[in-house]
């Protein structure tokens, strides 16, 4: 047992029933700082304070701050899925996975309790017998898709009291957004029609809105009314355009939702595309808190519940990137929201794990631009700046920071990247590029002083020229290695005109920060702003210069595939370079396509086919 755990609290461990239930956790404050469900609440409140089995880290940090415990008993486990997920919504304990501010997400509403309804955002979920489509994840998501929907399916979004008499629209209406019901512009019978397109288009079901669009277009010119054939014919093309780009390759059928995310430290970040009748008809990204060190199962099981137990559609499957706990008691509970049967599934092979692939890239992606975003917040910069003039003693702000890196494999096309960083933020019209020249083996070190030498070369032949971007200095030079890597710069820098620049170097192993001169690094703790802010420029750099190598090394790997081909010279291969990017492209190319290249004509097409 915990030395730090107080014998009464035990002992009311040992007192809790060995019913289903709830447990509440709280501190010596008595705020709430967990909430779980369990089977049977005695044996799983124990197993917290249980020494002899290997602990989390969440809950070796967490038990040593429990200072009471109370419990609800429930009659089922589903019941107690429920009790749970509502205390922690009311309650946000610091160490449950919780969907950041879930209670603010906003939704689309039509008011289809009303006579003419409008359609509006919402962040209350209501039980007024209105339509409700989301969760979304911000206000933009729903006003891009009202921005949509409002050019195909005009309707009435204002709050008038349409029993009164209105004499005159508003601009809406002359501008084709509303049919203007305030004025009887439009009779309500055809204002429903439109609703009810408007309701299966955001189902997803936009074939079926097709086909009624194009019953109604032809039934507008039998009547010889081509105006309103005309406004119907654009919107069956508006919303075609929406079914193509939303036919993204998918291959999959019926109607699922496609769950996955991406974990870093106490945040993770999770996907979901949406998909219906084999479209991709969007997708939203949602920040969940308190998943520090939480295996991957636990933080799907926690999004799925949290998401479903707010979602105004469910779809009969659920494709997750982990398999979720509890899955039977889940998908009893959702199917009982749905009010059919919802299954989930976690693929390894197949279409759906290729869809799973791609939702988990775009997660990945949406946490870099989340960490990003935080990072550029301008509080944290200048906290960051500060802080990194106070920790390196440097005379003034790094307003400039310039990053450097080099990218090679075994020496071959190896390249050096410069970015930099003004008042915190990437400005990459001052990135640069350098080809290493001087060597073809692999030696970082001197591929790095190369790099540098020729940086400061630059500075010296323009530094009389204010047009150049090559005459600024830099406050700050951040290297990406270790001890030796740096020693190495300095050796350079010795030989430059080059006064009072502060140099540090980032080795990547453990986020050590290493000054001239000294042994021993700086180590500044993950939550750093100052740390954070090195860590993006180093990778920065890293990223340029990878996408320079692999640049070179495509653009070398394919030329010298078409070397061997008669009468193909520097002059066609750029130009095949340009027109088909890839070898695979050129095989999969038809005559036809590759007489469409300047310098090619029908005999070296043919002898390309051949050769390749």
């Amino acid at each position: 047992m915990n030395n730090r755990i107080d014998g009464t609290l035990l002992e009311k461990v040992e007192r809790l029933p060995e019913n289903p239930g709830v447990y509440i956790m709280r501190d010596c404050d008595g705020t709430i700082i967990y909430v779980g469900k369990a089977v049977n609440l005695k044996n799983r409140v124990r197993s917290y304070f249980n020494n002899s089995q290997e602990q989390s880290f969440k809950i070796t940090h967490m038990v040593p701050r429990i200072n009471d415990i109370d419990y609800f008993i429930t009659s089922s486990e589903e019941e107690a899925l429920i009790l749970e997920l509502n205390l922690i919504k009311r309650h946000k304990p610091y160490y449950n996975i919780r969907l950041k501010d879930d209670k603010t997400f906003p939704y689309l509403k039509i008011s289809t309790n009303e006579e003419y309804p409008r359609v509006q955002i919402t962040r209350k979920l209501e039980d007024d017998g209105a339509r409700y489509f989301g969760p979304f994840s911000s206000a933009y998501s729903v006003r891009q898709t009202l921005r949509i929907i409002k050019d195909i399916f005009p309707f009435r979004s204002c709050s008038k009291d349409l029993s009164k008499k209105i004499t005159r629209p508003c601009l809406e209406y002359y501008i084709h957004k509303c049919p203007a019901p305030c004025i009887k512009a439009v009779s309500k019978e055809e204002y429903d029609e439109s609703i009810k397109k408007l309701i299966l288009f955001l189902e997803g079901k936009q074939e079926k809105v097709v086909r009624q669009l194009e019953n109604n277009m032809k039934q507008a010119v039998s009547k010889l009314e081509y105006e309103k054939a005309a406004i119907i014919r654009d919107r069956i093309k508006a919303v075609k355009e929406v079914i193509n780009w939303q036919k993204l390759a998918v291959a999959v059928k019926g109607e699922q939702d496609v769950i996955a995310f991406a974990q870093e430290k106490d945040t993770a970040y999770a996907q979901i595309f949406f998909i219906r009748g084999g479209k991709i008809i969007g997708r939203e990204g949602f920040t969940m808190q308190g998943a520090q060190s939480e295996e991957p199962m636990q933080v799907m099981t926690d999004f799925v519940k949290q998401f479903y137990s707010s979602a105004t559609y469910i779809p009969s499957l659920i494709v997750l990137q982990y398999p979720i706990l509890d899955k039977t008691i889940i998908e009893s509970w959702i199917s009982k929201k749905k009010g059919g049967t919802v299954q989930t599934q976690s693929p390894s092979r197949g279409n759906k794990k290729q869809l799973i692939d791609t939702v988990s890239v775009n997660a990945k992606r949406g946490l870099e631009e989340l960490k990003i975003k935080r990072i550029s917040s301008q509080n944290n910069i200048d906290t960051a700046l500060n802080e990194l003039q106070e920790v390196l003693k440097m005379p003034v702000l790094p307003l400039r920071i310039e990053g450097y890196d080099i990218s090679n494999i075994q020496g071959k096309d190896a390249v050096g990247s410069m970015v930099v960083f003004e008042k915190g933020r990437p400005k990459t019209a001052h990135y640069r590029r350098f080809r290493i020249k001087t060597l073809q083996q692999p030696n970082d070190f001197a591929m790095m002083q190369e790099v540098i030498k020729r940086r400061f070369d630059r500075y010296s032949k323009n530094k009389q020229d204010s047009a150049d971007t090559w005459k600024i200095m830099p406050d700050m030079m951040l290297i990406d290695g270790g001890k030796g890597q740096l020693s190495s710069v300095m050796e350079i820098l010795k030989d430059t005109d080059v006064e009072s620049l502060t140099v540090i170097g980032l080795a990547k192993e453990n986020e050590e920060i290493f000054t001239p001169g000294v042994s021993e690094p700086i180590v500044l703790p993950k939550s750093s702003p100052a740390l954070q802010l090195l860590q993006r420029v180093r990778d920065e750099a890293h990223r340029f210069a990878v996408g320079y190598h692999h640049n070179l090394h495509k653009k070398k790997t394919f030329v010298s595939s078409l070397d061997g081909v008669p009468g193909i010279g520097p002059a066609r291969k750029k130009a095949l370079i340009k027109r088909f990017g890839s070898v695979a492209e050129i095989k999969a190319a038809n005559i036809e396509e590759l007489l469409s290249v300047k310098g090619i004509n029908p005999s070296l097409a043919k002898k390309l086919k051949e050769y390749l």
